[in-house]
């Protein structure tokens, strides 16, 4: 037992004699990268910010986008099955302007943009009388048949299924529609495109003919 505390008041002595060792500390002023934003940068409160009424305001788009339809399709090849996605879009200001397009890629985000570029390059002019079209209009594409009726102010689109989003974006806001045949997305907005592409006013009309529009 004796020798067991001489050799504690020993290292006891031992350790009282090492110089004591100095803790670093962090200086105050230095704060955390998170509170001085990116890269550790230090932004003041009272650095001068611009107003949010001088930043340059983001343009309105030229025309109003509507996605009609997407679906997956696969293609078989020797190495096995091929998966993309296809869109079918249609774009128009709403004031006469109208067009439709397709668009396909392994991504949907892809083929959806794909469709909106082709369909403004698919851009028609309708011809109207006023808020409806001028004159009834039967167009059959593939399996499908679209009938296209004038309506007098305040009836509305009366249309249902792909074909109503080509006439609202065309501007047509007093119509009625009657679709026959096949209900295949793709070919009723393309029967509705087409329908709309052959209307003809009166004036076109005698034009045309060579005559004014009082002789006709």
């Amino acid at each position: 037992m004796a020798e067991n505390e001489t050799i504690n008041e020993e290292t006891q002595v031992a350790l009282d004699e090492q110089p004591a060792v100095e803790t670093q500390t962090q200086p105050e002023n230095k704060t955390n990268d998170r509170k001085n934003g990116r890269n550790g940068k230090n932004f003041s409160k009272d650095r001068p910010r611009r107003p949010r009424g001088d930043r340059p305001q983001r343009e309105p788009e030229e025309f109003e986008k509507r996605i009609v339809d997407t679906r997956s399709v696969q293609k078989t090849v020797k190495g096995g099955r091929i998966q993309s996605f296809s869109a079918l879009c249609v774009v128009g200001d709403k004031k006469g302007r109208v067009g439709i397009g397709t668009g396909k890629a392994r991504e949907i985000a892809n083929a959806i943009e794909k469709g909106f570029n082709a369909a403004k390059k698919n851009m028609i002019t309708v011809s109207m009388h006023g808020n409806t079209i001028p004159h009834a209009v039967v167009q059959k594409y593939g399996a499908c048949t679209v009938r296209l009726m004038p309506a007098k102010e305040g009836t509305g689109v009366i249309a249902g299924g792909a074909a109503r989003p080509v006439l609202e974006l065309a501007g047509v806001k007093d119509v009625t529609s009657k679709n026959q045949g096949s209900s295949n997305k793709i070919n009723t907005v393309r029967a509705t495109f087409y329908a709309l592409k052959s209307l003809r006013t009166k004036e076109q009309v005698a034009k045309l003919r060579g005559k004014t529009a009082e002789e006709m």
